[in-house]
């Protein structure tokens, strides 16, 4: 089967996960208004990439069908929300450079998670499947002054937790465990494999 992947976001680093394993997938962000009804980072995320996959699902009448009525082309709609949890306190995205520098000092020397929950709603039998991928940052202890000149790079302001592992802040990674990509914001193993376990096509989807 040939797959069609409807991504319900807009990160450009989602879409560069699936597109190295061969998916192009269609941009259609939610624009959801979020509500979150659990506390524990792992139960928000999963929360959150159920709301965004659903409300795109609900906008796209052919989703309880094959593509073009053909059997050899299926439908995947899939939302992902990516949190940086501290102790169980989450971080967002940061509103100010001085927050940034805040949220990076509670980063540094230390260890924390990042969890991404992925909602998957695949068109033909409806079939919804939600998961959370958690992976553990270590940081190495960090100066003042290299907190503030990370901040000014301005890689920070659209990432939650304030870093972007695949950027400047890799040189103050000591190591992680779990999955990397899920850092930078969609486990897309987990996601590849589960849409192989259903003998959809990953390399030569269109």
């Amino acid at each position: 089967m040939n797959t069609k992947v409807i991504l319900a976001s807009a990160s450009p680093r989602r879409r560069e996960l699936l597109h190295q394993v061969g998916l192009e997938p269609e941009i259609i962000p939610s624009q959801i208004e979020e509500i979150i009804t659990c506390e524990e980072p792992e139960q928000i995320v999963k929360e959150l990439s159920r709301q965004k996959a659903e409300r795109v699902a609900d906008k796209l009448s052919w989703m309880t069908e094959t593509a073009h009525g053909d059997d050899k082309s299926q439908i995947v709609v899939l939302g992902a929300d990516t949190v940086v949890a501290v102790n169980g306190k989450i971080l967002g995205k940061p509103a100010t450079k001085e927050e940034a520098v805040q949220m990076i000092a509670l980063l540094q020397g230390r260890a924390h998670q990042v969890y991404t929950g992925v909602t998957m709603i695949f068109g033909a039998k409806g079939e919804r499947l939600t998961f959370a991928e958690r992976t553990d940052v270590h940081v190495c202890s960090m100066s003042q002054e290299q907190m503030e000149r990370y901040v000014m790079t301005g890689e920070p302001m659209d990432k939650a937790g304030a870093y972007g592992i695949q950027g400047c802040f890799a040189a103050f990674i000591l190591g992680i465990e779990g999955d990397y990509n899920n850092v930078v914001g969609l486990p897309v193993g987990r996601v590849c494999r589960e849409l192989m376990a259903r003998g959809w096509e990953v390399w030569n989807s269109q």
